[in-house]
């Protein structure tokens, strides 16, 4: 008796969440919810995407950052300077003057302004590997914020799964739960006519009892189940939710390990936002070399200067071409260069990481998929066998051929397959859409069903 009273508890634990909360609410004033608009609300409240989205804004932002490297700089600049009224020998003759000298002045402020305008012609093809790297970057952060996405639809369906374990459990524990409160209330007849022993009323009663605590149980995992599926969907938290099982009836077809690893690798979205952030690297490499190279540049501008008593310039124009070589790169850029191949050998080692890591992954998850549809199919052979192990059993009992004890027995082995056999679909389309994100299909899978 007591083995199958702890069969009876694992199985209302199966779909528990920590936590406490209220009771279940009535289901009349639930809210239906279809795994399909519950993916949608995901997707449109996610916090993960929404920070994936504010990544993909940084990385183009960037990239138009590098690209207005091929812009002019312009500047303008001015000042006034008050001087405490040095001697100043002019040194150039002044008007008709034949003398030596240009005489002494007194200059005590000087007023300038500058108006600059530099524009680059080459810088060693910095500026055009720097652009290109960033583009590459950017393709990566849309390429991780796809792979999120697809991360926050398969947590939604694990929670939808959850959630409709935690409510067929109760469907199905209240079940059985009449059948118990029938079951004490003729034998309580039974007892009082002196048929049966005060005893077989009393494992029936102690029956009744756990019913009711694994109905309490179920009933506050699936209250937890709302609350975390309220959160996730940016529903209020004591909204009370009703998943629809249609979700978890169709099967679909598992496929060979071999086609599942070919589209792994060509829909994989981390797969292919490391490649880009290899071209990164490589651009990045070839835009540290460019510091060996001199920068070239035109330039242009205006100055206008007011000295009193001495001169005065009004919008004296000029343009050039500038010519910049930092001596020290010739022996600084070299560690730049080595510190930026390191970086591209860590990508190729973490792709070879990743390639080991997705076939593990497909593998799991094929093999956890298969085991899932066995699974379906052994609890509904299970099923026929319990039910048919009550109807013997019961006979029995009927004829006085067992005890109390092997009827209650198989009451709980009754449930505890009816539970297994629920579970086991809803595990099964969980582990097939896990099989679709291993695979980097689901998002598109999702699309196509919409």
């Amino acid at each position: 008796m007591s083995n199958s009273i702890y069969k009876l508890s694992i199985a209302a634990a199966l779909v528990m969440i920590s936590g406490n909360s209220a009771m279940a609410q009535d289901k009349s004033t639930a809210r239906n919810l279809s795994m399909s608009e519950a993916i949608d609300l995901s997707l449109k409240n996610s916090k993960q995407l929404k920070l994936s989205s504010a990544k993909v804004e940084e990385a183009v932002a960037n990239h138009k950052q590098m690209w207005d490297n091929h812009l002019p700089d312009a500047s303008i600049s001015g000042s006034y300077i008050k001087l405490n009224t040095p001697d100043v020998n002019m040194k150039l003759k002044l008007g008709s003057s034949s003398s030596g000298g240009g005489g002494a002045l007194k200059v005590d402020q000087i007023t300038y302004a500058m108006a600059n305008v530099t524009m680059p012609l080459f810088s060693g093809f910095r500026i055009k590997y720097g652009v290109e790297s960033a583009k590459y970057l950017e393709q990566a952060a849309k390429l991780d914020a796809d792979n999120d996405k697809e991360e926050v639809i398969q947590n939604t369906i694990s929670a939808y799964s959850n959630l409709y374990k935690s409510l067929k459990t109760i469907d199905l524990i209240k079940e059985n739960l009449k059948q118990q409160q029938q079951r004490v209330t003729d034998f309580s007849n039974l007892e009082k006519n002196g048929l049966i022993a005060r005893n077989d009323l009393l494992k029936a009663q102690l029956q009744q009892s756990n019913i009711e605590l694994s109905l309490l149980d179920a009933q506050n995992n699936y209250n937890i189940a709302c609350i975390n599926m309220n959160l996730m969907l940016g529903l209020p938290e004591d909204a009370s939710l009703l998943p629809d099982s249609n979700g978890f009836i169709k099967q679909y077809e598992e496929g060979s390990i071999v086609q599942w690893e070919e589209a792994a690798m060509k829909n994989r979205k981390d797969f292919e936002a490391l490649s880009y952030r290899e071209k990164a690297a490589k651009a990045s490499i070839k835009s540290t070399k460019g510091e060996y190279y001199p920068g070239l540049a035109l330039t242009g501008g205006l100055i206008a200067a007011d000295i009193p008593n001495v001169v005065t310039i009004n919008s004296a124009a000029n343009i050039g071409v500038g010519l910049k070589y930092d001596m020290a790169s010739l022996w600084k850029t070299g560690a730049k260069v080595d510190a930026a191949k390191a970086r591209l050998h860590q990508l190729e080692a973490n792709e070879g990481m990743l390639n080991d890591r997705v076939h593990l992954q497909i593998n799991q998850s094929y093999q956890n998929y298969i085991l899932s549809r066995r699974k379906i199919d052994v609890y509904q052979k299970a099923i026929e066998q319990a039910n048919e192990n009550y109807r013997i059993t019961k006979n029995k009992y009927d004829n006085n051929l067992v005890n109390t004890t092997d009827l209650l027995d198989a009451d709980v082995a009754q449930l505890q397959a009816n539970l297994n056999y629920m579970f086991a679909k809803a595990d099964a389309a969980v582990a097939y859409k896990k099989l679709q994100q291993t695979a980097g299909t689901l998002t598109s899978d999702f699309q196509a069903t919409r």
